[in-house]
């Protein structure tokens, strides 16, 4: 099979349309069919429907979208391992929150270098649930994300083992002219604007039950953006755009500076665990979760 048929199927689902298509792929469009019927051959199945004047894809290909992604991806890395093969270092494949990779893993990887100086990373960044999935999927040795304090671990079963990097803490923030808003109990106006979690995101799910101010639609007046990606909320904080709940480890150098101002000491604050899980027949992810969480 060539990759070039999975990625001009991706294309074509984006794009909706053959002459848009063969266009982005800077090929013409009887070349670009011609590679679309090249993969209906090697499929065994038509994934066009086509008809007099239009052209219709399959309902299939929309269904398994993202698995074609992820076979596209994992093919990909594959070919890049395949070519970049070196015998005398080992590549560890780590699937991570996005917020924990910005706020965490850099102190990690320092720490590992010194006792696995030839070890090289490949880290996976997703959603607390695309994390999971990948490492079930056994795309990843390692998984690692927060975990509210005092929750479950999760059940994976005899061949994974879990560890705990460190703690954190969630805090509300205000940052631009936000900051000139904070009275002198460090609290602000109950009608400020607020940048807040999804319910469904692994954040917002943590603050589900709570009455942390301006963490959720049920506790502030005034939600004015609703994202998962805690990067982002950070530097819309920076901004002056709103008030919003962010990691200790991704604010702390901003809180010492005087660029955010944490309203921790009013509203409180939310305890996290960084956690590690290893697949322990993987030996590498075994070494690695006893340095991390020693």
């Amino acid at each position: 099979m060539d990759l070039r048929w999975l990625e001009d199927v991706l294309v074509l689902l984006e794009e909706g349309n053959m002459t848009r298509a063969a266009n982005r792929r800077n090929i013409t469009q009887p070349a670009f069919s011609r590679r679309i019927r090249g993969f209906e051959d090697w499929l065994g199945t038509p994934v066009l429907d086509r008809k007099v004047n239009r052209v219709d894809l399959s309902p299939s290909l929309a269904a398994n979208e993202t698995e074609i992604r992820a076979l596209t991806a994992r093919i990909r890395e594959l070919r890049g391992r395949i070519s970049t093969y070196d015998p005398a270092s080992t590549t560890t494949t780590i699937a991570a929150q996005h917020s924990s990779i910005y706020s965490t893993f850099p102190d990690m990887a320092l720490q590992a270098q010194k006792d696995f100086p030839a070890l090289k990373f490949r880290v996976r960044a997703g959603n607390q649930r695309d994390c999971v999935s990948m490492f079930l999927r056994g795309d990843a040795t390692m998984l690692m994300f927060y975990e509210a304090e005092g929750s479950a671990p999760l059940p994976f079963g005899d061949t994974v083992r879990r560890g705990t990097w460190g703690d954190d803490r969630l805090v509300p923030v205000v940052g631009g002219s936000m900051r000139y808003a904070v009275a002198g109990d460090g609290s602000i106006s109950d009608d400020s604007p607020a940048i807040i979690y999804p319910e469904e995101s692994h954040f917002g799910s943590m603050f589900h039950g709570t009455e942390k101010r301006f963490a959720t639609r049920s506790q502030t007046t005034n939600p004015v953006y609703e994202t998962a990606f805690s990067n982002g909320i950070k530097e819309l904080v920076l901004k002056g755009l709103g008030v919003a709940w962010l990691p200790v480890s991704m604010t702390h150098n901003e809180i010492e500076s005087g660029q955010l101002v944490s309203l921790s000491g009013c509203y409180g604050s939310l305890p996290l665990n960084i956690v590690l899980y290893a697949d322990m027949q993987d030996d590498t992810a075994s070494a690695l979760l006893d340095v991390w969480s020693a």
